[in-house]
């Protein structure tokens, strides 16, 4: 699963949040002066302006919000999973708040571990961890 293409994970504004996926914790960024969670993160706060912000942690559980279903011609490291499914989640804490990943058995489990046609929009989901290389990345199981 190495070949898989992962996100950089590096980058000053984004390294709380892989942090907190190694470590098992979902964790958002969160403006201090209007509360207003932020996915992907930003360094200002677009309503007030301001560059104070906390990563919190959130209880990672969330609605399918979208989902679709890729299928061939896909990167190599993916055409022998497909079809799988691929999830817009919309998260318990705020509805503008959405991660997109795959609906699972459970973190080891491959891309194609549940049947891509029986994934639908409203499916309660909660994230697990899974690790693909030297990372963890946000995956969804059903609630």
């Amino acid at each position: 699963m190495t070949d898989f293409l992962l996100p950089v994970d590096d980058d000053e504004l984004t390294q709380p949040f892989w942090e907190g996926c190694a470590q098992g914790e979902l964790r958002m960024q969160r403006f201090t002066a209007s509360g207003r969670y932020c996915w992907p993160p930003r360094p200002m706060d677009p309503v007030s302006r301001t560059l104070d912000y906390e990563w919190v942690p959130v209880s990672g559980t969330g609605t399918v919000w979208s989902v679709t279903i890729p299928h061939p011609p896909l990167l190599p490291a993916y055409s022998e999973f497909a079809p799988y499914n691929v999830v817009l989640v919309e998260l318990d804490e705020d509805p503008n708040l959405r991660l997109v990943g795959n609906v699972v058995e459970s973190a080891e489990a491959p891309l194609n571990s549940v049947d891509p046609h029986s994934v639908e929009i409203g499916d309660r989901v909660r994230v697990v961890f899974a690790p693909v290389g030297d990372m963890h990345l946000p995956r969804w199981v059903r609630a």
